[in-house]
């Protein structure tokens, strides 16, 4: 265990990990000089540019963390005696989990606040010296596959050996297509390899399991080859997937981790908004007011991917009608233009009730005045019935009408 530990990057946190996390494209604002089709180019690396949020720091702990326990299950008697089993399954004979564990959780979230970037980028730092080698078996320690748009079992294990193959130059998925193998051999033979070879597993697009036949089936293998490998199993998706989890216990209880909105107005969106505005590409530069964070806010929702879109539209449409300048003008338009498609999931503020003007009391009408006078009429009967102690309801039928309900 130690031998695979001394190959595993240290774990980062504070801000060292912040500036690790971090990706800064290089600018130069000579670039603003340069021809339109230069600076159109240029503007791409908008892109390519990551500020770390405190999602981003607990997803990097929480995939490390996990990898770490699913490293650990590799080696010792109880790892060998696993691999008989898998063997047994692969061959088609009755088999045992006997590793077991509950190391799935899920990273849940709203579409473009990040997710996926976030854990590529802890991927790559935890990941950043290769290959981890264990008594001549190489180990990767993170694998990232999509779920199959129709929730395929089978699907997703012959894209995980084909993932495999990829980094290991080996040959799993050639193998299971030409030998025809069953999804029960094949379910074997990944836990197999994923015993050996894989630390930790990433399953984005999990939402695909949504109202489709085969959802509760894929989890349900999930699950299998969690017990049968040990590895620890991260689920990506969107909140509808939520619902799906939440409909039985053995379901919930692979979908507990962590859950995102989308940014919040504060301190880190106008960081962010801050930074990426340093990134100008037109002629003319513009210094960022609050008006405009404001206004980034509202026509994004706190979507970061939709805020990198209105920065990176604007300037090209700034660049292609020659007005050179970012500003809310060109906001707008981009706004407007481009982002069609995405108006139905943003709610803009409504805009602010004007004050109506101070207006005189109004006049009485004459039904008012008539009510009031009924009222006073009123009181004073059974005020005169408390006097000469006489039942008010009889008192009053005798001079006004009145209808008595029984209830």
């Amino acid at each position: 265990m130690d031998t695979i530990l001394n190959q595993l990057s240290p774990m980062k946190n504070g801000k060292e990990l912040l500036e690790e996390l971090t990706i800064l494209p290089p600018y130069n604002p000579k670039i603003r000089e340069q021809a339109s089709t230069v600076r159109l180019m240029a503007l791409s690396d908008l892109y390519s540019l990551y500020i770390p949020s405190t999602m981003s720091v607990e997803i990097y702990s929480k995939l490390y963390l996990a990898l770490l326990r699913s490293l650990q299950k590799k080696v010792g008697i109880t790892a060998q005696i696993q691999r008989n089993e898998n063997h047994k399954r692969i061959c088609q004979r009755e088999n045992n989990s006997i590793l077991g564990g509950a190391d799935s959780f899920t990273v849940v979230g709203s579409s473009g606040i990040g997710k996926s970037t976030a854990i590529n980028r802890a991927i790559d730092l935890i990941a950043e010296q290769g290959l981890i080698e264990n008594a001549h078996t190489k180990i990767m320690p993170c694998v990232v596959v999509q779920c199959p748009h129709d929730s395929s079992v089978k699907g997703l294990l012959l894209e995980i050996l084909r993932k495999v193959d990829t980094f290991l130059d080996s040959d799993y998925y050639q193998k299971a297509l030409r030998n025809r193998v069953t999804t029960d051999m094949l379910i074997g033979n990944v836990a197999q390899i994923s015993l050996n070879h894989i630390g930790l597993l990433v399953v984005d697009e999990i939402q695909n399991v949504v109202n489709n036949k085969n959802g509760k089936a894929l989890v349900a293998m999930l699950t299998q080859l969690i017990n049968s490998s040990g590895i620890s199993i991260c689920m990506v998706g969107t909140p509808e997937c939520a619902q799906f989890f939440e409909q039985a216990m053995q379901l919930a209880r692979r979908a507990l981790g962590l859950y995102y909105n989308a940014v919040e107005y504060g301190q880190f969106f106008y960081d962010f908004c801050a930074t990426l505005f340093q990134y100008q590409y037109v002629k003319n530069q513009t210094e960022l007011s609050d008006s405009v964070v404001q206004w980034l806010y509202d026509h994004s929702g706190g979507i970061i991917s939709i805020v990198v879109s209105l920065l990176h539209d604007s300037q090209e449409i700034a660049i292609l009608n020659g007005t050179e300048t970012l500003n809310l003008d060109t906001l707008n338009e981009a706004y407007t233009k481009r982002l069609t498609m995405l108006h139905r999931y943003i709610s803009l503020p409504s805009k602010p009730i004007p004050r109506k003007k101070k207006s005189e009391p109004p006049v009485p009408t004459v039904e008012v005045e008539e009510k009031a006078v009924l009222n006073e009429k009123i009181f004073d009967l059974v005020s005169m019935a408390k006097e000469q102690n006489r039942d008010i309801i009889s008192f009053l039928q005798a001079k006004i009408k009145i209808e008595v309900i029984t209830i």
